[in-house]
């Protein structure tokens, strides 16, 4: 979200009235009589620098604003009303506790109790909105205040039957691209509720702008999948707006927040199963379902296999399976380019997937 014209206005204004008065402040501080006419005049000298100070905040202030006011701006747009509630609470804390320590601080030696008092308000303040934003859904829950999730829905689509409570299952961006958790969640065998985080989201948006072309149609598949899962799922879906907050990178607001809500991850990252495993979060990975319901050969059964190229060791050939598996054929070189009858001599489970040796 960018700064709007009228708010920019606005910044413009409020910077040249500030910065005139410190130049009417910092005119008052300086002996005219030193000076030659006509700035030997208190008045004038004061005036001059107020507009000089006011001009220069005027046109300096959209370059030095806007960024920390676009990021200011966003980040209240994508919070839910209760996140910002809370933080006005936290802030309201953290000057309460400034307030108190203002008088034991005031009786400090100078330079420390101009100082300090001013220093407690900034620390404090910060300290209870960020301690607010990070934990206002386990402070709210012990005073028994529910805190409702928002849901993506279209407006045009009638609101979805209320459930019973299910355990949230959070997906990231890797499994939703994928797209094939819709089939599986059309199935029945995800019995809970699944929960896309907002910064999740905000990614598949990032993705789906992209300047490359193959990244910008991955994001936008994501948030078709996105939809249709709304639509298809048996389960909820929800787009929720919870964010810890202590770190930009998404894979690791994922487990802080599957750790507060003790609930399990749903991926086909590689990397962010691993991290989650190691840090106790359950990790539901779709490519370990997908090779887990592959079909069950054993060694002795018989099957029908396109060779289509030849394999690493002498005289192999390599086919494949309707579902993927590698079908390794020895002697199978020969047969290049042909479908072949061929029987199991061995099944091997690698972490690539399952592999299967045959002869003809």
């Amino acid at each position: 979200m960018r700064v709007s014209t009228s708010l920019l206005l606005l910044l413009r204004v409020c910077a040249g009235l500030v910065f005139g008065l410190l130049g009417w402040s910092i005119a008052s501080l300086i002996s005219a009589e030193a000076l030659p006419a006509p700035l030997n005049n208190d008045i004038l000298l004061r005036v001059a620098f107020t507009v000089i100070f006011g001009i220069i905040a005027i046109v300096l202030s959209p370059s030095l604003l806007a960024r920390p006011v676009n990021i200011f701006v966003d980040r209240v747009s994508r919070a839910s009303g209760a996140q910002i509630f809370a933080n006005f609470i936290g802030f309201l804390m953290g000057l309460l506790i400034a307030a108190l320590l203002a008088f034991p601080l005031s009786l400090l030696p100078e330079p420390f109790r101009q100082v300090l008092p001013l220093l407690a308000v900034v620390i404090f303040a910060y300290l209870g909105v960020l301690i607010m934003n990070t934990h206002y859904r386990e402070l709210f829950a012990m005073v028994n205040i529910r805190i409702p999730s928002g849901r993506m829905d279209d407006p045009a689509d009638p609101p979805a039957p209320r459930v019973a409570e299910k355990e949230p299952l959070l997906m990231d961006t890797s499994v939703i691209i994928d797209g094939r958790i819709v089939d599986i969640s059309g199935t029945g065998f995800l019995r809970g509720e699944l929960v896309v985080p907002r910064f999740v989201l905000n990614e598949l948006h990032h993705i789906a702008d992209a300047a490359d072309g193959m990244r910008r149609a991955r994001g936008r598949r994501g948030l078709e999948v996105l939809k249709r899962l709304q639509k298809e799922s048996n389960g909820l879906v929800k787009i929720v707006d919870e964010d810890p907050g202590m770190t930009k990178e998404v894979d690791e607001k994922l487990v802080l927040l599957a750790k507060q809500w003790q609930c399990p991850i749903v991926t086909n990252d590689y990397n962010l199963n691993k991290v989650a495993t190691l840090q106790g979060v359950v990790v539901l990975n779709v490519n370990e379902l997908a090779n887990a319901v592959k079909s069950v050969l054993l060694p002795g059964e018989n099957l029908t296999v396109r060779v289509i190229q030849e394999g690493k060791e002498s005289g192999q050939g390599v086919g494949y399976l309707e579902d993927g598996t590698m079908v390794v054929v020895e002697d199978g070189r020969s047969h290049l380019n042909q479908t072949v009858n061929v029987t199991v001599t061995k099944v091997l489970q690698t972490a690539a997937g399952r592999m299967i040796f045959a002869k003809t």
